[in-house]
């Protein structure tokens, strides 16, 4: 481990822990969830999921950052990507669960999604929160994860920079030059039904307020998987 390394682990221990030492800073930020969702959840994803970026770049070429990768542009786009998470998390938090009762599943109360708000641990919220997330990553999380890949392209194309994330994107010709290869036999056909299914039913399984959260911290992990993603192209390149 580098002193890179070491800085950026102090960093984020100084960040956390404020929130276990003091429960007031905690409840603020609860407060602020409950009051802020969509704003919290853009800062959120564009902190933790970029950060989850930067981490792979290091593990692809020992930096955090360099020139040409576009932090801002990128926390930008995490950002917005954070709000479009928390919509689908609301439809298909309350739909999916209501999709099992149109097939004779049985619940306690008269809206199905009220099982996931319920404490403690229950086969029927298991159930409630495997269909979630196995709704949200097969009909949400592909086109999720197809946007971020051509607004990546962008980013690289111009240079990292601002202005140049902001001028406008040929889809067109992303959609020609991408790596859609490398994203159907790995993002799609591989991390979506071995991590992000499993890994979204325990986000469905935890308490409603803690969801985005979680979410985020993924969003790391996402970062990392994404680096794996660009290793494999390069390979075939």
């Amino acid at each position: 481990m580098k002193k890179i390394d070491l800085l950026v682990l102090g960093v984020i221990v100084i960040i956390l822990l404020p929130f276990f030492i003091f429960p007031s800073v905690f409840k603020v930020y609860q407060e602020l969830n409950a009051h802020y969702a969509y704003p919290m959840s853009f800062f959120k994803f564009a902190i933790l999921a970029t950060f989850g970026e930067s981490v792979g770049l290091r593990l692809r070429t020992g930096f955090y950052n360099k020139k040409g990768f576009g932090l801002i542009p990128r926390a930008i786009v995490w950002g917005f990507l954070g709000i479009s998470i928390k919509i689908a998390f609301v439809i298909f938090g309350e739909g999916a669960p209501m999709m099992l009762k149109t097939f004779g599943v049985q619940f306690p109360s008269g809206n199905p999604a009220d099982i996931l708000r319920q404490p403690g641990f229950s086969f029927l919220k298991l159930l409630a929160a495997f269909s979630v997330s196995t709704m949200l990553n097969l009909f949400f999380a592909p086109v999720f994860m197809a946007f971020h890949r051509i607004t990546d392209m962008h980013i690289m194309n111009t240079s990292g920079t601002i202005k140049g994330f902001f001028s406008p994107i040929p889809v067109s010709q992303y959609v020609v030059e991408g790596d859609w290869l490398t994203y159907w036999n790995f993002v799609v056909k591989k991390t979506i039904p071995i991590f992000w299914i499993p890994a979204q039913t325990l986000n469905f399984m935890l308490p409603e307020g803690s969801r985005i959260l979680v979410a985020a911290v993924y969003g790391v992990i996402l970062g990392v998987l994404l680096s794996l993603a660009s290793l494999m192209q390069m390979k075939r390149l």
